[in-house]
């Protein structure tokens, strides 16, 4: 469904759990981005996470109960946007997996239809070509891998990073690799996924970039931690942060100066 046949359209912001718990920045960069494009967005308060967590850990019915709530809360909104591949990845491919053939099927199938990752939806739906920011420095950007492999996002974020005013594009070496975080993944597996933040972070700094964006908060804060922990002096942010112009803030990880 195309923007033009809505003339407002209305946007439910699933706001996901770590920028609610970590990083409210980007959930109000996420809201002036979609007001910016001509949405009417809602925040509604009775959301929690997507379930992403449990059905990674194979428990399915917590899982469905936290799908057939999100459902049922997003259900009257035009579309449903989230600042995270993972979780629209989760909401839009894995919740109609988990009811197929079942009596909620229909409306997991509708609701997914409405999902769509923040840089994705602003783009492929509202076709916005460009923002009316400015960045004064070097970015790279790490193209997390439920975003791109799932709801197939890389270019989206670069088009737009194009039209921010004063920002140079350094592309990151083996971009499309994970970072190691992986969710639950990174608790696993620790010494795999130390291995590959390492490396990860070793194209960080061979870019030459000051600031490392993302569309993925969980990938974002591995990354940062690994590169504080070495003493890298990278600013990391969420691509909203910047495309949105609220980029004045503490880096991720870092506090008031």
């Amino acid at each position: 469904m195309k923007h033009e046949t809505l003339k407002q359209p209305r946007v439910g912001l699933f706001v996901t759990c770590l920028v609610d718990l970590f990083r409210p920045t980007v959930g109000f960069a996420s809201v002036k981005l979609l007001e910016d494009a001509g949405c009417k967005v809602d925040v509604p308060m009775a959301q929690t996470c997507c379930g992403q967590p449990a059905y990674n850990s194979g428990d399915r019915d917590d899982t469905t109960a936290i799908a057939q709530k999100t459902i049922e809360i997003f259900e009257e909104f035009d579309y449903v946007v989230a600042p995270s591949g993972s979780c629209a990845g989760m909401l839009k491919k894995h919740y109609p997996a988990l009811f197929k053939d079942g009596p909620w099927a229909e409306r997991a199938t509708a609701f997914s239809d409405k999902v769509h990752e923040l840089v994705s939806f602003l783009v492929d739906v509202m076709g916005v070509a460009d923002v009316k920011a400015a960045h004064q420095g070097s970015v790279t950007y790490h193209d997390s891998c439920s975003g791109l492999r799932e709801l197939n996002i890389r270019e989206q974020p670069r088009r737009l990073l194009a039209s921010v005013s004063g920002l140079e594009l350094k592309e990151l070496k083996d971009s499309d690799v994970c970072c190691g975080f992986g969710g639950t993944f990174c608790v696993k597996y620790p010494d795999i996924s130390n291995r590959i933040v390492e490396e990860k972070a070793a194209n960080i700094e061979a870019s030459g970039a000051g600031t490392l964006l993302a569309g993925d908060l969980g990938c974002l804060m591995n990354m940062a931690g690994k590169l504080q922990r070495q003493g890298k002096d990278v600013a990391v942010r969420h691509v909203a942060e910047v495309l949105a112009g609220m980029d004045d803030g503490p880096a991720i990880g870092r506090g008031e100066r």
